[in-house]
């Protein structure tokens, strides 16, 4: 990736950023205004759950900055992982949310305590689902576009906050019918958000620890080194290493006995070339004598 698409895809991250802060800080107001008005402890959650997202947007816009910086001494490869450790806060951040929504619905629940739900309450919820549904795509939209898990993570959190929105809308029909319904709904909910906070956590430290490369990468990769190679080099042991803004990449290949160090080192270097302007991945590659080959037979892709 180069150094133009790089900077354009931080600064559509940290917009996306900036866009969901503004528009969660009012539709929270609103939110948060008719569940006091409607005494709804569903619609209150709900409302933080709204609030929780600007705080995760702060993190993505601190996250994707903080990721730009340079490799220094301390840190060679760079710092993209920065926008890993932000993916991972937003999903703690969306943990204790889901713990706060369920310990007020069960006290709700055993105080025999009901909501009362009225058109303003259903004009916000209505609104809620609209706008965060809105957000929701537009984060996926620029996570595509930018690959950034924590956009993508941002996205994941304003739809959670629309399925919400959309179970308590159900609620607020049959409410009147059923007292306990909103202590439920708010049990619902916190489910639903902490089930979307280990997906997130779960594939960020998946990053972070080191992935097994999948194997229509490593098909690609296969031959994309054949290619630059001229002939089959029986590539294999393939070890990727996700720094966000770049990825590392280690192999080994079998060249024949007679060749020269030299000529190992043209074939080599062209491989990494190859891989680099065609996969945009940093290469480093360990050759191995023929000899090898019966021996390690089974290690080859």
């Amino acid at each position: 990736m180069n150094t133009d698409s790089i900077k354009n895809n931080t600064r559509l991250s940290i917009t996306a950023g900036w866009v969901s802060i503004i528009t969660n800080l009012g539709l929270f107001a609103v939110k948060y205004w008719a569940g006091i008005i409607s005494g709804s402890v569903a619609l209150i959650a709900d409302a933080w759950h709204t609030l929780s997202d600007s705080i995760s947007s702060i993190l993505v816009v601190g996250g994707v900055a903080l990721s730009q910086k340079p490799a220094d001494k301390d840190h060679p490869f760079g710092h993209g992982r920065y926008e890993l450790v932000a993916t991972i806060i937003i999903g703690c951040l969306l943990i204790w949310v889901s713990y706060s929504f369920f310990v007020e619905s069960v006290e709700r629940l055993l105080n025999k305590e009901a909501a009362n739900y009225g058109t303003i309450a259903i004009v916000a919820t209505i609104l809620s689902i609209a706008v965060k549904e809105g957000l929701a795509q537009y984060s996926f939209f620029i996570a595509r576009k930018t690959k950034s898990k924590v956009v993508a993570a941002d996205g994941w959190h304003h739809r959670s906050d629309a399925i919400s929105s959309v179970i308590i809308l159900v609620g607020i029909f049959v409410g009147k019918y059923f007292w306990w319904i909103d202590g439920t709904l708010g049990i619902i909910v916190s489910i639903f958000i902490l089930y979307t906070a280990y997906k997130i956590i779960k594939e960020s430290s998946q990053t972070i620890l080191g992935e097994k490369p999948s194997a229509d990468l490593i098909t690609e990769l296969i031959d994309t080194v054949n290619a630059a190679a001229g002939s089959n080099v029986y590539p294999h042991h393939f070890h990727i290493h996700n720094y966000v803004n770049h990825k590392e990449l280690t192999l080994h290949i079998y060249l024949p006995d007679e060749f020269t160090i030299s000529k190992a080192h043209e074939i080599t270097n062209a491989i990494e070339s190859r891989i680099s302007d065609e996969m945009g991945i940093t290469a480093t590659i360990h050759v191995e004598p023929h000899e090898h080959m019966l021996e390690d037979n089974d290690e080859i892709a």
